[in-house]
């Protein structure tokens, strides 16, 4: 069975168009166009959208159908401007450089980290929330991500359903095949909200090299994050 997410192409070629446009227009903000940056901001967009998942010709006529509305397509363009906007602004050193002449295998041992997704609702009418900010901590400290083009804090958006994500920085291991629990916390505020804490535990066994690419089939979901208005008690508390 060959399964597919349909979104790869269609965020590829929305962001390749919006390059090739800003291009031509040449805000004051927009500074490079460079390969290495369009594939960084690619990642950007495609880690802050639901993926769309298809196995045979009739799903993806399903999804082309789907893809047409006009609000997610204007959602969509949304999120690839901001992705350009903070890709340009958190530029890598090696940006404009061919990505062949700087693979170097970083063979130190680590404990790599998941990407980690998931999503703010409210926890009245189960809807997703907007503007809400996210900070994840590790064993009580901010946890550091891989680079500055993840944000922590995170702040969601109403345009990607109120999802999130991170991908924490690895931490050097004495060697490979080391098992240890990782205690993370996720605080979350938005307006009217105030602010709550949430706690999981990630057990990790190290690796023998670093990780610094993104590897989405390496991911995990975290349960939907729950949080009431100020004026509204929490029923699980």
């Amino acid at each position: 069975m060959n399964v597919h997410n349909i979104m790869e192409e269609v965020v590829e070629q929305n962001v390749n168009e919006l390059y090739d446009q800003l291009k031509e227009t040449k805000p004051s903000w927009f500074s490079c166009d460079c390969n290495n940056c369009r594939i960084d901001t690619i990642c950007y967009v495609l880690n802050r959208i639901s993926p769309k998942y298809v196995v045979s010709g009739t799903g993806a006529v399903h999804s082309v159908q789907e893809l047409s509305d006009s609000q997610l397509k204007a959602d969509l363009d949304s999120v690839c401007l901001e992705g350009v906007k903070i890709v340009n602004s958190t530029k890598r050193p090696y940006h404009n450089q061919v990505k062949t002449n700087l693979a170097v295998t970083n063979t130190i041992p680590a404990f790599n980290f998941s990407i980690f997704t998931g999503t703010i609702m409210d926890g009245s009418n189960f809807e997703p929330i907007g503007d809400a900010s996210i900070l994840l901590k590790i064993n009580g400290q901010p946890a550091e991500m891989v680079d500055s083009s993840w944000a922590n804090p995170f702040t969601t958006r109403s345009s990607t359903k109120g999802s999130f994500s991170f991908m924490v920085k690895s931490v050097p291991a004495e060697k490979e095949g080391i098992t240890k629990k990782f205690n993370f916390t996720i605080e979350v505020s938005a307006p009217s909200y105030g602010t709550s804490s949430f706690h999981f535990e990630v057990p990790v066994t190290s690796d023998g090299f670093t990780k610094t690419e993104i590897d989405s089939a390496f991911s995990l979901k975290l349960k939907d994050i729950l949080i009431f208005k100020d004026f509204i008690e929490n029923p699980m508390e």
